[in-house]
C-alpha cells in the first residue's frame, strides 16, 4: 500500500480525528529529502506533531528546534548541561530533587549526539520519503485498538514506556524507532502546555515498518469484533 492508501484506511478503520502523522529523523550524510519547507518560525517537535495532524508538512533542521530537550534526545544537538544535570527539569517543580531528574534525563530513549540533522514531519498522506514512525493522536478508545492490532498474531502483552516529559519526542518518536515496537503515551507536561492537544487525546508512535500489518489486521478488526465494542 501507498502512504495514501495507509492514511485512508487508518482514518476509516479507527475513526480517527486527525491525520496520521509521518516523521522522519534525518542521519548525518543522508540527502535532504525534497518537497518540504521550513516553518516560519522555531518549533518544538511537539508543536510540529500536532499541526501536522491538521495537514501540515515540514523539515526542521536543528537551527528550527524551539526545544533543546526534545532535540538533543532527538540526536540533533547536543544535551544542554542544564537538562542533563537535572537543574532544568527540577526548576518547573516536577521533581523533588535535581537527582530524579537527572535520572528521567539519564534513562530517556534517545539517539546519539549530533547523529542526526532534521527532522521531517507531515500527513502520511503527503509523506515524500519512507518515515521511521507514524504517529496517532486521539481518543484512548481509538488508540486502543492498535493494542489488538499489533498482539494479533504473536499474542502476549504490549509494554508502554513514558515519563513525564517528552511525549512526542522520547516516547513516539524515538523509542518505536529503536525497540521496533508501539509506544503509547498519555502526553507529557510540554506537550500540554505548548500545543493544542486535547485533555482527553493521548498519542501512539507505530514503527513504519510494522504499519502496513497492523492496518491489515485492523481492518479484520473493523469488520469483526470493533462493532460490537463500539456498539
Amino acid at each position: 500500500m501507498d502512504y495514501t492508501q495507509l492514511a485512508e484506511k487508518l482514518v476509516k478503520y479507527l475513526g480517527l480525528k486527525y491525520e496520521p502523522v509521518a516523521v522522519k529523523v534525518i542521519k548525518k550524510g543522508e540527502p535532504m529529502p525534497e518537497g518540504y519547507s521550513e516553518p516560519d518560525k522555531n518549533l518544538r517537535h511537539c508543536q510540529s506533531i500536532m499541526k501536522a495532524r491538521k495537514g501540515e508538512s515540514f523539515i526542521i533542521p536543528a537551527d528550527k528546534h524551539a526545544c533543546v530537550v526534545g532535540a538533543s534526545s532527538l540526536g540533533i544537538i547536543p544535551t544542554p548541561e542544564k537538562v542533563a544535570s537535572g537543574e532544568f527539569h527540577h526548576n518547573l517543580g516536577m521533581f523533588d530533587s535535581v537527582e530524579a531528574a537527572a535520572e528521567m534525563i539519564g534513562k530517556r530513549p534517545k539517539f546519539e549526539p549530533e547523529s542526526r540533522v532534521a527532522t521531517v514531519v507531515g500527513p502520511l498522506k503527503d509523506a515524500k520519503v519512507d518515515p521511521d514512525v507514524v504517529i496517532l493522536v486521539d481518543r484512548p478508545e481509538t488508540i486502543y485498538w492498535i493494542i489488538p492490532a499489533s498482539t494479533y498474531h504473536k499474542g502476549g502483552r504490549a509494554n508502554f514506556s513514558s515519563a513525564a516529559f517528552q511525549a512526542t519526542c522520547a516516547d513516539t518518536t524515538i523509542l518505536p524507532n529503536l525497540t521496533g515496537e508501539i509506544n503509547i503515551s498519555l502526553g507529557c507536561f510540554g506537550c500540554r502546555k505548548a500545543t493544542d492537544i486535547e485533555n482527553d487525546e493521548m498519542l501512539v508512535g507505530i514503527p513504519f515498518n510494522k504499519l502496513e500489518e497492523i492496518v491489515n489486521v485492523l481492518e479484520k478488526l473493523y469488520e469483526g469484533p470493533m462493532p460490537k465494542a463500539r456498539k
